[in-house]
């Protein structure tokens, strides 16, 4: 499927943009050059034709990407969180794209429901309304439990959403690939990858069981966090195409003049934004990498509620305490420290020079410290840490790429609700709190007992690894050929008796 005829695909994603009168505010939003938009006219006017025409009513960035479908709705719902970046105009425009897409009928919405509970709509719900909010695969409806009167949330997939998600998809492999050929250097991004990755993720949030054990998961893991709620999934009304969830009430994150009028404290809901999102990923190592405005909302308590578990983000220890390494050094202003994780991590090539690298860094972070936050243009930090990759050979991190994007789209989201917040001083504490347990004594206990379970579960099966190993190394030309020769035993008891001593030794070691 990834073939030369997706090149159509690209040159008809150029056209709708020329077509529905989008390139002009892309390339005004980029600043673009004259030459640049001179190319970008020449090359996209005469395939005008070819372009998906959209809906007129909307304007014209939203107008050409919901006409290119689903995967091109997504980017732009990461790009309507960064004013700072696109410009404040355009991320409202592409606010929409969040949860104001233009609804299916409701009636094929019981019909998907019935379908796959089972039951009559009205057997299971007394109450099911229109759709209240629509987004790029699914959309909501408002319904009350026929048994237990409870008001709850019945998400419904979009029909026909996966053949066409998938054709976006394959069409971003091709741009992958021929972006690689056509520029060696961009290589080290793993542009395919990335593609990959971003398959993989949103591919889970065509299935709603998923979703639902997302969502059960993060609830049970943010039960004690306070000012937090997650509203918790209904298994018996939920399937692959319907996830049925608690009801909760609250304003849009999006409107902090409603929230103002409300009474709610700005400032700390910003804060607070940072905060959580940063416990989940490095507390729990599990956390939300879709929270868009149209994700969040306000309760009237000044509860931060979060929807939509569609997109979730996983990251192991080791990559946790390597990024709050990383982030503690920013916030310190120690760049050598920095650099030396990146260097220690792997994420810098070691031929490299650290300490240029170190002032790299510093020319990244400095223009950070001492300066309003309403002054930083992340869109030109932004572009001159992308200049610093470059520079130092960086490969793109696949297993850091929710994490690094959520944390744009948090940070956007924060600063649409308090422009003053400086996310630095937000995360320190969180970040700090975070050292403090995962790199002292006690982390060092609590990783030396695992070592001493992962030894005691393999224990049965150390000697013959062993003795597997010793032999491997000793005959390098029969291991690589895999030719079956006499081996010589090392004693078993032997090497029963050395595990079973270091298990001991880390078993004292603990106490």
């Amino acid at each position: 499927m990834r073939g030369p005829h997706n090149i159509l695909r690209l040159i008809r994603t150029g056209a709708t943009f020329e077509r529905t009168g989008a390139m002009g505010a892309v390339l005004d939003a980029m600043e673009a050059p004259p030459r640049l938009r001179a190319a970008a006219r020449i090359v996209g006017w005469p395939f005008r034709w070819m372009g998906y025409k959209g809906d007129p009513n909307l304007p014209p960035i939203t107008r050409a990407i919901t006409a290119l479908g689903p995967a091109y709705i997504k980017f732009g719902q990461i790009l309507s969180t960064r004013a700072d970046v696109v410009g404040v105009e355009l991320a409202d425009q592409l606010r929409m794209l969040q949860d104001r897409l233009p609804p299916f009928p409701t009636d094929i919405a019981k019909s998907i429901v019935e379908a796959d509970l089972g039951q009559p709509v009205d057997d299971l719900f007394s109450e099911f309304s229109e759709p209240v909010a629509a987004a790029s695969i699914a959309q909501v409806h408002r319904a009350r439990i026929r048994d237990s009167g409870q008001e709850v949330a019945v998400k419904v997939v979009r029909p026909g959403i996966g053949p066409a998600f998938r054709r976006d998809i394959d069409a971003f492999h091709f741009a992958a690939r021929f972006i690689e050929v056509l520029s060696p250097s961009t290589r080290r991004l793993r542009p395919r990858d990335v593609v990959n990755h971003f398959e993989s993720v949103v591919s889970g949030e065509l299935d709603m069981r998923l979703e639902s054990a997302s969502a059960s998961e993060f609830a049970e893991n943010t039960k004690n966090d306070a000012g937090f709620d997650v509203p918790k999934p209904h298994w018996g009304l939920s399937s692959r195409r319907v996830m049925t969830s608690d009801w909760a009430e609250g304003l849009p994150m999006g409107d902090p003049v409603a929230l103002i009028a409300a009474g709610h404290d700005v400032s700390h809901i910003a804060t607070r934004v940072i905060q959580l999102f940063l416990q989940h990923a490095l507390r729990d190592g599990f956390f939300h990498a879709d929270m868009h405005h149209g994700n969040l909302k306000v309760a009237a308590n000044g509860d931060i509620i979060a929807y939509d578990f569609g997109i979730m983000g996983e990251i192991d220890e080791y990559t946790r305490r390597v990024y709050a390494e990383i982030l503690m050094g920013f916030i310190r202003r120690d760049y050598r420290r920095v650099a030396r994780v990146h260097f220690e991590a792997g994420y810098v090539p070691r031929d490299r020079d650290e300490a240029a690298f170190a002032r790299a860094l510093r020319a990244v972070g400095e223009p950070i410290f001492g300066a309003d936050a309403n002054r930083i243009s992340m869109a030109n930090l932004l572009a001159y840490l992308f200049e610093v990759t470059e520079r130092f050979g960086m490969r793109t991190q696949t297993q850091l790429i929710l994490l690094q994007r959520t944390m744009v789209v948090v940070e956007g989201v924060a600063r649409s609700v308090d422009p003053q917040l400086n996310i630095w001083d937000a995360a320190k504490p969180v970040v700090s709190d975070y050292i403090k347990s995962s790199l002292g004594p006690q982390a060092l206990a609590r990783d030396l007992a695992k070592a001493a379970q992962t030894v005691g579960r393999y224990g049965p099966l150390l000697p013959q690894m062993v003795e597997q190993a010793l032999w491997d190394r000793a005959h390098p030309e029969e291991a690589q050929l895999n030719v079956i020769v006499p081996k010589p035993v090392v004693p078993t008891w032997l090497v029963a008796l050395a595990f079973a001593g270091i298990g001991a030794a880390i078993g004292l070691g603990l106490r």
